[in-house]
């Protein structure tokens, strides 16, 4: 009997319920990150839902390139395996761009912190160049 068909299916299954529940962890936690960067509540809310877009398409665009298995699945232990190594890629790719976002909040957090060019601090006569 092949079994690619329940395997495909759980791992399209597994691999968006993975997908949505980092998602919302970063759409959720990330929101009080950027209204720290950026101080505006509408465009840390835009650019926290842009960011969230991105996300679905890469990981939901991996999952589908990723879905097809060339070998025969004609036993559980196959299935299983052809699974868990397909969940697996999905998984390190979601924590590949959990710590890409971390990075470019990080960046995006050190600009917005930075004084401005040619600002000067207070008891100071040079400008600061960052």
């Amino acid at each position: 009997m092949d079994l690619i068909v329940p395997t495909y299916l759980s791992y399209l299954l597994i691999s968006v319920l993975l997908t949505v529940w980092v998602a919302r962890t970063l759409h959720k936690n990330g929101r009080v990150f950027l209204l720290d960067v950026f101080r505006d509540e509408a465009l840390a809310d835009s650019v926290n839902h842009l960011l969230v877009v991105g996300f679905y398409l890469v990981n939901l665009g991996y999952v589908a390139l990723h879905m097809r298995h060339y070998g025969v699945v004609d036993t559980t232990r196959i299935g299983l395996e052809t699974l868990t190594g397909k969940v697996g890629g999905v998984l390190i790719i979601l924590g590949l761009m959990h710590f890409f976002n971390l990075f470019v909040f990080s960046r995006i957090r050190r600009r917005a912190r930075l004084p401005e060019a040619g600002a000067t601090p207070a008891g100071s006569t040079s400008p600061v160049y960052p």
